[in-house]
């Protein structure tokens, strides 16, 4: 599991582990955190290695011989890799490469590999947005995910390494730290905790696919257990459209919140976001046999329940 002390990583280690898996968490904790790594999730071997150290990656690997890969590990600030698009680029291809050739020298059976749904596809793509859309990524971020996707093409035909490539949409959930590199929802839920309104950038009309953690996961079991080959890339979402203005109100109102709350505090548009966006997930349900996504609000509760016990 590379990436697994993160927040998704650590909730995919904590069901491998309950399940009886042998697990191998590679992690820089640049961003993944220990205390993440849990419950069921204590019993996994750590190994802090920066994925960008190819030697030090490729020993662990081969050591450890892993059945399946699954690689979470990346830069995922859009405003960061904006600024520095080569440092997102060092970070993001380099260290995916490095990954794909790890796991290709291990014997791996099959890699399962994160991307993006909501920074991928372009502008113009149709709403709910297929896997079939062009992609036309605005970011420098999206953009670094296009192309360790092209690269996983090149080991799939050249190497013969079996990789499975995940568009996540907006995901939230337990363990997402609102203070780092957080999604929109952890950031909300934190402000409305704290009685204040939320900053949104631009006028909150713009659309996300927001999924839950736990569903992401599942996801993520599904593509390695399944049997036989899969399509190269599957969305994982929910479907369904929210604009920021009603993500908003629904936090307040899961949070029992004052609806004065919902009014939030509008700053200039940022550089590199797409305004429309929500995933065509019906591949991904059909091929992997995923069930009805969790309802927003009932992630959100789930969501706030976990802010509070901290």
């Amino acid at each position: 599991m590379v990436g697994g002390a993160g927040f998704i990583g650590s909730s995919i280690v904590e069901r491998l582990a309950s399940g009886g898996a042998e697990v191998l968490v590679v992690d820089d904790l640049s961003r993944g955190r220990l205390e993440n790594l849990k419950g069921p999730g204590a019993s996994a071997e750590l190994a802090e290695i920066d994925i960008r150290d190819a030697d030090a990656l490729h020993r662990r690997m081969v050591a450890f011989g892993p059945e399946v890969v699954f690689h979470l590990a990346a830069q995922i600030d859009v405003r960061a890799s904006m600024a520095d698009p080569a440092e997102d680029a060092w970070r993001n291809v380099v260290g995916s490469v490095n990954v794909f050739s790890a796991a290709h020298a291990a014997g791996a059976r099959r890699v399962v590999n994160t991307s993006t749904g909501g920074a991928i596809y372009g502008p113009d793509a149709p709403v709910p947005t297929p896997e079939t859309a062009p992609t036309e990524p605005l970011s420098a971020y999206g953009l670094s995910k296009r192309t360790v996707e092209t690269y996983a093409d090149w080991f799939r035909r050249a190497k013969g390494l079996d990789v499975v490539t995940l568009r996540y949409g907006n995901v939230y959930g337990e363990r997402q730290d609102p203070k780092g590199d957080a999604g929109v929802i952890a950031i909300f839920c934190d402000a409305v905790l704290a009685g204040t309104r939320p900053t949104v950038f631009g006028d909150g009309s713009q659309t996300r696919d927001f999924v839950y953690v736990g569903d992401v996961a599942r996801a993520n079991l599904a593509a390695a257990e399944a049997e036989g080959p899969l399509r190269p890339v599957y969305n994982v979402g929910t479907g369904r459209e929210v604009s920021i203005r009603e993500l908003i109100a629904t936090v307040a109102r899961a949070a029992g919140a004052d609806p004065a709350l919902a009014e939030p505090v509008l700053a200039p548009t940022r550089a590199g976001e797409v305004q429309r966006s929500c995933l065509d997930v019906r591949e991904a349900r059909r091929d992997l046999g995923l069930p009805e996504p969790t309802a927003l609000e009932e992630g959100l509760r789930r969501t706030l329940d976990w802010m509070r016990s901290l």
